[in-house]
């Protein structure tokens, strides 16, 4: 693979496709927190930018280095994805069927729980490293570096749009954002396993 506007399209496609996840847990962590700062979102943003770069980088270097245990590590990741996804999910809806009044509920993620979010939607950027394989190392990373970005943009639009829903829908929100990570794990799951 050559530098030029290809390298670029694919990278920026790979990024959309990578952040769609990032983006429906982005929604999801919008509508538990409608009035979240901007300076939350970013952080919250560049959290899953941060994994969605590490992830295919770790898989460009497990291709590299290490191919054959990532091909036994893989056939767990949508196990993984599935179970950390269902955990906080799970919580988020027992907290908001708990919760009655709309004060009462803890705004957003805590830092262990954003970090699962992360891993979780992410986990699957691991077999990008297969599909950028013939990549050399500068161009992986700059691979990585375009995904990285597109995922920011695209996880800010969903808080956005989360937050924007969240008010709308107060102490329901909770409730429904339990159950778009839940949904999550299971897409998830089931387009790895079959």
């Amino acid at each position: 693979m050559e530098w030029n506007f290809m390298f670029v399209l694919n990278s920026v496609l790979l990024g959309v496709g990578l952040a769609m996840d990032a983006f429906s847990v982005s929604m999801a962590n919008g509508l538990n927190d409608p009035k979240m700062k901007k300076s939350r979102m970013n952080w919250i943003a560049g959290v899953f930018a941060g994994f969605q770069f590490a992830m295919p980088m770790i898989g460009w270097v497990c291709v590299h280095t290490i191919v054959r245990y990532f091909k036994m590590f893989q056939k767990f990741i949508p196990w993984i994805a599935l179970i950390l996804l269902a955990f906080i999910g799970g919580k988020m809806l027992g907290e908001g069927i708990q919760s009655k009044d709309p004060a009462e509920k803890k705004p957003g993620p805590d830092f262990g729980e954003l970090l699962i979010q992360g891993v979780a939607t992410s986990i699957d950027a691991l077999s990008v490293g297969f599909t950028i394989a013939e990549y050399g190392w500068f161009m992986a990373f700059a691979a990585c570096v375009v995904i990285a970005a597109v995922t920011f943009i695209i996880s800010m639009a969903g808080l956005v749009i989360g937050k924007k829903f969240g008010t709308k829908l107060s102490n329901k929100a909770q409730i429904l954002g339990g159950i778009i990570l839940i949904t999550i794990g299971i897409e998830i799951f089931i387009t790895g396993i079959f």
